[in-house]
């Protein structure tokens, strides 16, 4: 059949042309019934080439549409020169109506304003934060200093996938529907992940460290302001973008000098017409949707994954036993400052001596009593027993004031002889002036010996030093007390494991808690709980291999641990759960071509988001790198690529 041939009936008349302006987004081309009048003229007949007779029947809509045959082949500028068309019913041509490829920058969907906006945000959430808690007298601590990168993390995570349930919506929508599309499916997933980070920083108030207080009060705090800021400020932003696309798609489908420049720069790189008529899928979604998902899982794919997994927490099991404990002095200054190398030094020459170590009496005895002095005298004793202790350069002066009265033949056991002879005695041996408080009444109230410690260069040699200086002054009869300035920081192997199990314990229940009254699916619930672990456990093991303490500072990272190993997984198994689909392998590949590409974009964002302090001078901000950087990969592992084919066994 041909055209250029056919004889072409008047009632067959269509007009095609639209107003993209008048018409709005819409994609279909609406065709009108021709009028009663056009209907009742006489066909127009052209003249004929051949002897062939013309057809009865018009062409479908869909041949004018899609010609796609070989014998409609024809231009424009071929139709208008037969006079069966230029005398009968035309059909104009227009170009959103032609089949063009995919351009591969869409300038109408795209997010840059958007992002920038989202960090925009998560700096007026640090601000609100911190303004507030400076307000109510919270005091600021260094370590606090590396809360703003963390919440640019997690603010940018909630943003990601925001805009990934956006960019799903279709451009035919009105705003208030794309928006209600967008809450509806991740308002409920960034409620219980911001729900457990907060809680997560919140149980570190717990600890006993102040410094680790503070971090957690600061950043827990300014998570809820991120929270508030996305779900508000950014969500109304992402509608404000919404009617810019309205705009840009109008104005590249009929350019208009009315639309202001502004508009214009709105638009701005210019691109081809984009596909309105479905919605935007990006080509990494589609990665996890035809490559990664049904490549992770096939069989043996699974079976490589659970070898890489054994692997992996064989590994982490054997570093946790060989991570070191304790916070180094040298480690609380700056690279540079002349503290480093004075400890250096200290260590390198002067290591087999630790610290000398007070031994105060706390109250007011009566040391001119024989019995109190021998009780007294037998605690020095057991102190010097000790096998950290130097018994040699005990210096006590009790002992020396002892053999000045019975070398000046004075009777000690007698108050005022005691108490009179003070005076001469500290006037020959000033040394003892300040291990002596006297009250106005002419009374001691507490006094102060030394013991010299040894054999303790080591983090568990203090912390075991330490712990058996203070069982024998608290079993000892007379009140006693053991300090050195350097106690402050051996405390801290004394308390940092309690404190990061209790917190950790804490934490994870919590969000097990969370997880089970928010996520109506209890198998996910085990397996968020199981990430959480499972994380803990590799970023501890890692610590080792990377030679990163156990101290305050890893302690608030692991804190850390938990939220984002949280935030990676339960986005991944609300989806598993979620999923209409029928087979666990169907199920895994939509919760990855959902979620995979949100959660790749939030681990690289929080990477590239804390890199800059891999370099920075200070053992404080490297350890906060080293730490994200173990949780984000491992958190990202999990939520990628074990959760997904664990799921699939049960």
């Amino acid at each position: 059949m041909s055209f250029s041939s056919s004889k072409v009936a008047p009632q067959a008349e269509i007009e095609t042309q639209v107003d993209p302006e008048s018409e709005g987004l819409q994609t279909e081309t609406p065709w009108e019934s021709p009028s009663e009048e056009e209907s009742k003229a006489e066909p127009v007949e052209g003249p004929e080439p051949d002897s062939q007779e013309a057809p009865k029947s018009q062409p479908s809509l869909i041949d004018v549409r899609k010609p796609e045959s070989e014998e409609i082949r024809a231009s424009d500028e071929g139709l208008e020169s037969d006079p069966s068309w230029s005398s009968g019913p035309r059909l104009e041509w227009l170009p959103p109506l032609r089949q063009e490829s995919k351009p591969l920058f869409d300038c109408v969907r795209n997010k840059m304003w958007v992002a920038i906006f989202g960090v925009v945000s998560v700096a007026f959430a640090v601000v609100s934060g911190f303004g507030l808690m400076l307000y109510i007298g919270v005091p600021f601590v260094i370590i606090v200093a590396n809360s703003p990168f963390l919440i640019l993390g997690v603010g940018v995570d909630d943003m990601f996938i925001m805009i990934s349930a956006w960019q799903k919506t279709s451009l035919r929508n009105s705003i208030e529907e794309r928006m209600s599309n967008v809450y509806s499916k991740v308002a409920v997933s960034i409620t219980i992940t911001t729900v457990t980070n907060v809680l997560a920083f919140y149980t570190g108030i717990m600890s006993s460290f102040r410094s680790v207080q503070y971090f957690c009060i600061y950043t827990g705090t300014t998570l809820l302001f991120c929270y508030f800021y996305n779900i508000t400020c950014f969500g109304a932003f992402m509608a404000l973008d919404g009617k810019r696309e309205i705009l840009c798609l109008r104005w590249l489908k009929k350019p208009d000098q009315k639309y202001s420049s502004l508009k214009k720069a709105c638009c701005l790189p210019f691109s081809s017409m984009p596909d309105e008529q479905g919605t935007d899928i990006h080509p990494m979604n589609l990665f996890f949707r035809d490559y990664f998902g049904p490549l992770l899982t096939r069989t043996m794919s699974k079976f490589f994954v659970v070898v890489v997994y054994i692997l992996y927490i064989t590994s982490s099991i054997y570093g946790c036993f060989q991570v070191q404990e304790g916070l180094d002095l040298r480690n609380l200054a700056s690279d540079d400052s002349y503290i480093t190398p004075y400890f250096n030094i200290e260590e390198d020459y002067f290591s087999d001596y630790g610290p000398r170590v007070m031994v105060i009496v706390t109250e007011s005895i009566n040391y001119w009593e024989e019995d109190v002095r021998k009780k007294l005298e037998k605690c020095m004793e057991t102190f010097e027993e000790n096998d950290f202790v130097d018994k040699n350069l005990t210096e006590f002066w009790l002992r020396e004031y002892m053999k000045f009265m019975k070398s000046s033949g004075q009777e000690p056991n007698d108050k005022d002889t005691f108490m009179n002879g003070m005076s001469e005695f500290l006037g020959r041996f000033p040394v003892f002036t300040y291990d002596i408080n006297t009250s106005s009444s002419n009374e001691i109230t507490s006094s102060r010996g030394f013991i010299q410690t040894m054999g303790v260069s080591s983090s568990t040699n203090k912390k075991i030093m330490l712990l058996q200086l203070r069982e024998i002054a608290e079993k000892c009869e007379v009140p006693l007390m053991v300090y050195n300035q350097a106690f402050i920081y051996f405390d801290q192997y004394a308390a940092i494991i309690e404190n990061t199990v209790r917190n950790i314990m804490v934490a994870s229940s919590a969000m097990f808690i969370v997880s089970l009254l928010l996520i109506p699916h209890p198998m996910c619930s085990l397996w968020v709980t199981f990430a959480i672990a499972s994380v803990i456990v590799g970023v501890t093991g890692f610590m080792a291999f990377w030679n990163v303490n156990l101290d305050s500072i890893s302690m608030i990272n692991l804190v850390i641990c938990i939220g984002f190993s949280f935030d990676f997984s339960a986005h991944i198994s609300y989806a598993f759960v979620s999923s209409t689909k029928i087979s666990v392998n169907q199920k895994s590949i939509e919760a990855l071509y959902l979620l995979g590409y949100p959660v790749l974009q939030s681990a690289i964002s929080t990477i590239i988001g804390v890199c800059v302090l891999a370099t920075a001078k200070a053992y404080i901000f490297r350890t906060f790198f080293k730490i994200m950087f173990l949780v984000m990969v491992f958190g990202a592992a999990h939520g990628l690529i074990f959760i997904p084919v664990f799921l699939t066994f049960f």
